[in-house]
């Protein structure tokens, strides 16, 4: 790297030669555009991850076919579906509040320091939960179709179908937050700031 020229008595320096330490209003400028589009970023993960645990939840608790056919209460696995999708729901949804308030607000609803580490644990806890009840409705679903339980009630199989999809795919948003949440958590550990992605 050159050392600068010494100016000439009457010369001032070109804006051009100046070192990135004389612009710290456009490396603060250029470091607030990239945690605001990082963060919209997650709030549209977030909020798709809410669309489909919401989805997932309602299609299971309204599946019912009639007196004669199953519930989705009478087997453990659809329960535990119904329950971690409408729990990634509420979590997703208190999450999108918390993002929406750090944008309009360009601060964290919790301590920096909280924040973070409340993010990335919490998605982590959830996506496990997630992967854990689709693979568990999967299962089911797989049984049921071998004991020919699914040939008189083939509507109840396919919406038990479609809740336990929309649950896979609750988790595969929910695990993009999950890692855009891990990121900014290394970049809070290395620099101190998110401002510093």
């Amino acid at each position: 790297m050159r050392s600068p020229q010494p100016l000439r008595n009457g010369d001032t320096p070109s804006p051009h030669h100046r070192t990135p330490d004389q612009h710290p209003h456009f490396h603060s400028t250029v470091a607030l555009r990239k945690l605001r589009r990082f963060n919209l970023l997650i709030l549209l993960f977030r909020f798709a991850a809410f669309c489909f645990s919401l989805a997932s939840s309602v299609f299971m608790v309204t599946n019912s076919g009639g007196s004669d056919s199953p519930h989705w209460y009478d087997f453990g696995a659809f329960r535990f579906v119904l329950a971690a999708n409408s729990i990634v729901a509420l979590y997703s949804l208190f999450e999108m509040a918390a993002s929406v308030w750090e944008i309009s607000r360009g601060d964290t609803l919790f301590p920096e320091s909280l924040q973070v580490w409340f993010d990335f644990c919490h998605d982590q806890v959830f996506a496990y939960l997630l992967i854990s009840a689709a693979s568990a409705g999967t299962e089911l679903a797989r049984t049921l179709k071998g004991k020919e339980t699914c040939t008189a009630t083939n509507a109840f199989c396919v919406q038990a179908d479609i809740a336990t999809a929309l649950g896979f795919a609750g988790f595969l948003f929910l695990g993009f937050s999950s890692l855009l949440s891990g990121f900014r958590l290394v970049c809070f550990i290395i620099s101190g700031s998110r401002l510093h992605l």
